[in-house]
């Protein structure tokens, strides 16, 4: 694999020595441009990063052992694995959980081990968004884990106890990276502006302060994200009759608004996004269908939560019209579970298709609705006696069952017996359709109605 190879050398083996790591080209995004260079540059953090702390002094002392960083997006787990890449003396490796397959992992650790044993430098392997590795790839990085040929710095938006193996995080220290504070995200990008090598100072930006903090407080301590908008807002900015690019609090909003238009799993979009599906398979319009499905894919959305959200369609808008749509929701649901992406995709595509050419129900929905809301006001109503359980001689002498019709030894397999509370008899929650099974259901239903109104009369 050429990232084995020492980029200066051609050597498999480098010397040791510090690795400055790659600069940023100047066409670079900000967010990559701007990045800390030395654990002092880092802002926020202090409870694990500031000085005299445990970790400070193990990057410092370049005896780092293996971590989890866990954190959200742009609290600094990349720019914290970059640091400690300039820093020390160890061969770096960097890998994408998303890009690399058990092969990749396999060859990077076979050269560790090599590199070891021959040079006896350690070789730190940073994996990106490692929640994303299956067992099998987490399994391969265990053993030289603990061989000493890897320190492991694994990073992830997800809770690792969930999401790494159990085997691994014992060997780890879990390192937990709090979204930043607005006041330290207002003081990256006031850098940021002012910075004229790496920053935008070079465009001439002027951004006040009202601008900034709107951008620090609307960017959920993501350092990422505000950099993203601040420069979007620099850049498409007019420069005046000074060469000035000035931006002000009602123009880093329409920056941040033209941001927020791309897909992002957790804002408006996606919900606005999930419910252009449902609407578009409750109207029966495949097609439209289709078209949102693909868009929350391959914009990165997670398959379990659509197939979630699709079996969820096929009772609350499907129902006992079609009683095989929630059969094939879970089916597509353990398909896409079972093969993931890109294949299980056409599990889903099939589901929205079969699902928008059903007849369609909400009879069910609004029966539980309303069975709910009645369970909530009469929630001191007694069980009628006749259909207690009673397991004992006391229950029994109490009344308890006194009265039961087994179903099975009635004609017509129903009897006359009320089963709903005194207050609620005769209620009717279910109101089926007459759209496709449906009607069977509601004929069944009805001529059971009739069965034991006739016995109730006698």
């Amino acid at each position: 694999m050429s990232r084995i190879r020492d980029q200066d050398t051609g050597s498999l083996f480098p010397e040791p020595g510090p690795q400055k790591g790659e600069e940023p080209r100047p066409d670079a995004p900000l967010a990559d441009r701007v990045r800390p260079r030395s654990l002092d540059e880092i802002l926020g953090q202090d409870e694990v990063l500031g000085v005299g702390r445990p970790l400070r002094r193990a990057i410092e002392q370049d005896q780092l052992r293996s971590l989890i960083l866990w954190g959200p997006p742009g609290s600094g787990k990349t720019t914290l694995a970059h640091v400690i890449r300039r820093m020390t003396r160890a061969h770096f490796e960097a890998m994408s959980a998303v890009l690399s397959g058990v092969k990749d992992v396999r060859e990077v650790l076979r050269a560790a081990e090599v590199r070891r044993q021959r040079q006896g430098q350690r070789t730190i392997v940073l994996i990106d968004e490692i929640h994303r590795f299956n067992k099998a790839q987490q399994d391969a990085l265990l053993a030289h884990v603990e061989s000493g040929d890897i320190v492991l710095i694994g990073a992830t938006t997800e809770n690792p106890s969930f999401e790494v193996n159990a085997a691994l995080l014992s060997r780890s220290r879990v390192v937990v990276l709090k979204p930043l504070a607005e006041d330290e995200l207002v003081r990256i990008l006031r850098q940021a502006v002012e910075d004229g090598d790496r920053g935008l100072g070079g465009l001439g930006a002027e951004v006040s302060e009202e601008a900034l903090a709107f951008l620090a407080r609307t960017s959920d301590g993501d350092a990422r994200t505000a950099l993203n908008v601040l420069e979007l807002a620099v850049t498409t900015a007019s420069p005046g009759e000074d060469g000035r690019r000035r931006v002000d609090g009602e123009e880093m909003q329409q920056a941040f608004a033209r941001k927020a238009l791309q897909y992002d799993k957790g804002g408006e979009e996606h919900f606005n996004i999930i419910s252009a599906l449902h609407k578009s398979i409750r109207n029966s319009d495949a097609d439209a269908g289709l078209y949102w499905l693909a868009r929350m894919l391959e914009a990165g959305e997670d398959p379990l939560y659509v197939a979630r959200r699709l079996v969820r369609f096929a009772s609350e808008d499907v129902g006992l019209a079609d009683p095989q749509a929630l059969i094939l929701a879970m089916a597509a649901q353990q398909a896409v579970h079972f093969i993931g992406l890109p294949e299980g995709a056409l599990a889903l595509a099939e589901l929205v298709v079969y699902l928008a050419a059903a007849p369609k129900s909400n009879a069910l929905y609004v029966a539980y609705g309303q069975a709910a809301k009645d369970a909530l006001e009469t929630r001191a109503e007694p069980v009628p006696l006749w259909i207690r359980n009673a397991p004992t001689r006391l229950m029994k002498d109490l009344g308890y069952g006194h009265g039961y019709r087994y179903a099975h030894d009635e004609a017509e397999g129903v009897s006359g017996m009320d089963c709903l509370p005194e207050r609620l008899a005769g209620r009717r929650f279910y109101h089926p359709t007459e759209r496709g099974e449906e009607s069977g259901v509601a004929a069944r239903l009805e001529a059971a109605r009739l069965v034991r109104d006739r016995k109730k009369r006698g």
